[in-house]
């Protein structure tokens, strides 16, 4: 616990009232969640402004508030006024939980696609090598094997400083954490230090956010920038980029100082990259590559299927390397690696066909799964596949062309329609669809907007040798509508189907 007298000397404060002397026994930004002796940081956000919950939070015990405007509190209750409430807590809070990322190794992950899929594998390696792990993004968060669950690829400052803290006390050595672009923007990762960044890649998505994609490319840089600060704690910093992606340039750029972060790439086109992947086989169910590093090949055999996931076992190979993680241990830890829940995710009740249930929801995603598709059926190609609602708009009819060219049955459904109306959403991704159909007379298509009738659809015409792909919510067991939540889970879907099927 710490004092607020010490809190405030972390942050510009404009003035105090009441004392300062108070023992803090937590820290919030939720009403809801305010303990007895409790700090409530008032943040102001686009639908909900802090301040207007201030009662609340003191009838709950709060001992003090961080306030950017005058507020109306008994005396016995300390009120810190600040110009920004925001940077207060991302000053303050890591503070208050005692900077648990200099405690531990922390390796980063960003990029569009594969964070998830390269965090789980970088983790495996270090498990594998005798290490405790902690994984935290999309999916979940992890200590070893105990589930944490989280809302946002990247937490918040408070929410994600908690988990780190409790990791740190459960002696977690290395945490392999995603690290998205709305975090590195809106300073959720605020107080982090990152021993190991990992880009992916950079495709279109989240430009309802950020506008353009170099925006987008910059957001991601900060990480990049974060690594190679002066001033950290540890030393030993790595910095791990797919040099085969075109803003490979802007991540390398975003390494300020290369005597603090070393400056590494990874490839499967540039023999010259300090990891290079070459000699690539696949079968449905598994991949084997050669990976050159400091002039000699290794013989990577992995159950991950695609060539997206060669791409991901680079970036967390990287990462290991660079955490002193010799390479034979790396090849043999691989070898037993199994899937991501949702990120290409085979469903098998026995039937003649492939089923997969991906992530993919993006353009870049949703083409690397039909690629992948391509090299390892013979059969047709079956997706099924749609977009969110109260997001980039622009990526609609992209997807529908992307589905299009490269499927031989496209199946456009809702995925998570949210505020707007599934129907409207729907005829969006199939205009993308109509305008490959005039080019490829053999493309089947139907627009089916009940996801589970366009799942159950698919298996339905499913023939020996094909392959159905459902793509947009992986391993996501949930349905966000206009007026609420409903589970909803593609895999428990498809099984579902398959059984009907067998009758």
């Amino acid at each position: 616990m710490k004092t607020l007298s010490e809190l405030i000397r972390m942050t510009p404060v404009e003035k105090v009232l009441g004392s300062a002397d108070v023992e803090i026994k937590d820290v919030t930004a939720d009403s809801r969640k305010v303990v007895e002796g409790g700090l409530f940081i008032c943040l102001s956000g686009a639908h909900v402004d802090g301040h207007d919950f201030v009662k609340a939070a003191v009838e709950k015990g709060a001992a003090a508030i961080v306030a950017s405007r005058d507020i109306d509190v008994p005396s016995s209750v300390a009120v810190v006024y600040v110009k920004d409430t925001r940077k207060a807590m991302e000053d303050m809070v890591p503070f208050f939980f005692d900077y648990p990322t200099r405690k531990m190794r922390m390796i980063a992950l960003t990029g569009t696609n594969g964070k998830t899929t390269t965090t789980h594998v970088a983790a495996h390696i270090l498990h594998h090598a005798g290490h405790k792990t902690g994984v935290i993004g999309t999916i979940h968060a992890l200590i070893g094997d105990k589930e944490i669950p989280t809302h946002n690829t990247t937490p918040d400052v408070i929410d994600l400083d908690r988990i780190l803290a409790r990791m740190a006390e459960e002696k977690v050595e290395y945490v392999c954490m995603e690290v998205s672009s709305h975090s590195l923007v809106l300073g959720r990762v605020a107080g982090c230090e990152f021993d190991d960044a990992v880009f992916t890649n950079l495709t279109e998505d989240h430009l309802d956010f950020h506008k353009t994609m170099d925006n987008y490319a910059k957001a991601k840089a900060i990480l990049f920038h974060m690594v190679s600060a002066k001033g950290q704690t540890k030393k030993g910093k790595s910095a791990w980029v797919n040099m085969d992606d075109p803003y490979a340039h802007v991540m390398e750029e975003g390494v300020d100082d290369k005597n603090i972060c070393a400056l590494h790439t990874y490839s499967m086109i540039h023999p010259e990259a300090d990891l290079y992947a070459h000699d690539i086989h696949f079968t449905g169910k598994s991949s084997s590559f050669k990976v050159t590093y400091e002039g000699k090949d290794y013989d990577f055999e992995t159950r991950l299927a695609g060539r997206f996931n060669v791409y991901n076992t680079l970036g967390a190979v990287g990462a290991c390397l660079s955490e002193g993680v010799p390479m034979e241990t790396i090849v043999e830890g691989m070898r037993d690696f199994k899937s991501v829940p949702g990120r290409f995710e085979l469903i098998d009740e026995g039937q003649p066909f492939t089923v997969v249930v991906d992530y993919a929801h993006t353009p870049d995603g949703l083409e690397k799964i039909l690629t992948t598709a391509e090299e390892i059926t013979k059969g047709r190609i079956i997706v099924v596949f749609g977009c969110g609602g109260d997001r980039d708009r622009m990526k609609r009819p992209i997807m529908g062309r992307i589905a299009a060219r490269n499927a031989d049955i496209a199946l456009v459904t809702s995925d998570n329609p949210r505020t707007e109306d599934p129907a409207s959403i729907v005829k969006e991704v199939a205009a993308g669809v109509e305008e490959v159909k005039k080019e490829k007379p053999s493309l089947s298509y139907e627009v089916i907007v009940d996801r589970r009738s366009a799942i159950c659809r698919a298996i339905e015409l499913a023939k020996p040798g094909d392959i159905v792909l459902i793509a947009g919510k992986g391993h996501e067991n949930y349905q966000i509508l206009k007026d609420k939540t409903i589970h909803f889970d593609d895999r428990e879907e498809a099984r579902k189907a398959l059984k009907l099927k067998e009758k």
